[in-house]
């Protein structure tokens, strides 16, 4: 296959996202020397970087903060030539560049790329449920790193019942005098040593079997969460400062409805190889179907993404080894 001319303009691959996986997808693309842009979001931050201490990634014996991690990836990933800017896409099109298929993501600016790869990551889903809207930010939050400190000496309720919801509630100790942990079942599904730890802190506190209805307060916050038991049916109220709800997540994927094959949940559907079902369009991290979301899994995804990307974009120049 003869070798075609790219316009200077356009890139070999860009990748949407700021996280683990994009950070990684970045690091291999421009070690590799593609010509690589990151766009990490207007806010330049991920779901990890709210996360105080990440324990479970290697080469970290006594762990590290998510924040510090993600500064770590982006640096090293710069050093080899990674551009990133701080720009939210709103919107990819298809686009034809001296015979070659590629795609134009439009962000603040307008970008070219014979590729792209999506590591957009999730986001906090929401209950839904009357004052949740009303008082976010006056009591109801969906991070705790960023918001326990304004409840110092306060009660607190955690809803849900996995590890970020564990991992939060005990993070929230350092400044709630209590904290309640709400969840739907008779027990929680985080991982062993977070239930042990939650169950020997006594300031941590469970009622089982229920589901927040509503959300109490006034002009100065929440003042109470309305509980209801789901076995029962009973009723009951609890009064509370704040409540900080991890339910579950939304994968980040809005921009790839219609354009590649997602499943019912909005995850998108990848191959081994980090392939969507468009040619040229890669993802890998969290906004993927995938088993097992947690840090080192969307390294190793961006990995692959990245490197699907450069066999990809070599057989579109005609430079395949």
């Amino acid at each position: 296959m003869s070798s075609i001319s790219i316009p200077d303009d356009v890139f070999d691959v860009v990748i949407l996202g700021g996280g683990p996986a994009g950070l990684t997808a970045g690091l291999y693309a421009a070690r590799a020397g593609l010509k690589t842009l990151l766009l990490s979001g207007s806010a330049g931050q991920s779901q990890i970087t709210f996360t105080p201490h990440v324990e479970n990634y290697p080469g970290f014996p006594e762990g590290v903060g998510g924040y510090e991690l993600v500064q770590k990836m982006k640096k090293q990933a710069e050093r080899f030539g990674l551009q990133a800017v701080a720009e939210d896409a709103k919107a990819i099109t298809r686009k034809d560049f001296g015979g070659a298929a590629g795609w134009e993501v439009q962000a603040k600016n307008a970008y070219k790329t014979l590729s792209i790869i999506f590591a957009t990551g999730t986001s906090w889903r929401k209950m839904g449920i009357p004052g949740e809207d009303e008082f976010v930010g006056r009591g109801i939050s969906y991070c705790a790193t960023c918001d326990g400190p304004f409840f110092r000496n306060q009660e607190v309720a955690v809803i849900g019942g996995g590890d970020t919801a564990v991992e939060e509630a005990l993070f929230l100790t350092r400044f709630a005098s209590k904290v309640t942990l709400i969840h739907r079942r008779d027990r929680l599904r985080a991982t062993a040593i977070l239930q042990q730890r939650a169950v020997a802190n006594e300031k941590i506190g469970f009622i089982w079997d229920s589901v927040p209805e509503a959300i109490g307060g006034g002009d100065e916050g929440v003042s109470s969460l309305r509980i209801k038991n789901v076995k029962s049916g009973e009723v009951s109220e609890l009064k509370v400062s704040g409540v900080f709800f991890f339910i579950g997540l939304d994968p980040n994927t809005e921009l790839l409805k219609g354009i590649v094959e997602l499943d019912r949940s909005g995850y998108i559907l990848v191959d081994r190889d980090m392939k969507t079902s468009v040619a040229g369009v890669f993802a890998g991290g969290d906004c993927t179907a995938k088993l097992l979301r947690q840090v080192v899994t969307a390294c190793g995804d961006g990995a692959t993404a990245a490197f699907s990307a450069q066999h990809y974009v070599q057989e579109l120049k005609g430079e395949a080894y």
